[in-house]
């Protein structure tokens, strides 16, 4: 067994077994050694975005003081949805390893399908009405930004 998902299995037990969130758990690794580890906080926080892996990329850019972990790596003990899937890819980390896959969450009633429907444009229904307003004037930041001598990419 791993010694790295071993320790995100482990986390997806406590956050589970403390009625915290879902049974979910993830490491991030730098250089062989786990700087932050973390499981589902959904229900703990109220929060629908406190999955495993964002709750575990929030404490290791909070302790290494930067957003880019492309030096580091996250085990996952299921495979990421689609907004953790994007938030590892936004951390620009390079490797991703998981245990269960979306269909063995998807079995336990954690289906993420429809929003790979939506992604994907499939969707059969609209769970949530699109508009398009104010194209303009939201593209003033824009501007401002693309003028912005000190801005800071990522």
């Amino acid at each position: 067994m791993n010694k790295f998902m071993k320790v995100a299995i482990e986390e997806a037990f406590k956050g589970m077994r403390s009625d915290e969130g879902g049974p979910f758990g993830a490491v991030i690794v730098k250089d062989g050694k786990i700087i932050a580890k973390g499981h589902n906080e959904v229900v703990k926080t109220n929060d629908p975005t406190a999955h495993a892996e964002i709750t575990v990329i929030r404490k290791a850019t909070k302790l290494l003081g930067r957003f880019d972990l492309s030096d580091c790596e996250i085990y996952s003990t299921c495979e990421p949805c689609p907004m953790c899937f994007a938030a590892i890819h936004w951390a620009k980390m390079k490797s991703l390893y998981y245990g269960a896959n979306r269909f063995d969450a998807a079995k336990i009633d954690f289906d993420d399908q429809y929003i790979y429907d939506v992604i994907n444009k499939t969707a059969t229904e609209e769970q949530v009405k699109i508009h398009t307003i104010d194209c303009e004037e939201c593209k003033e930041p824009f501007v401002e930004w693309a003028e912005k001598v000190n801005r800071v990419k990522y």
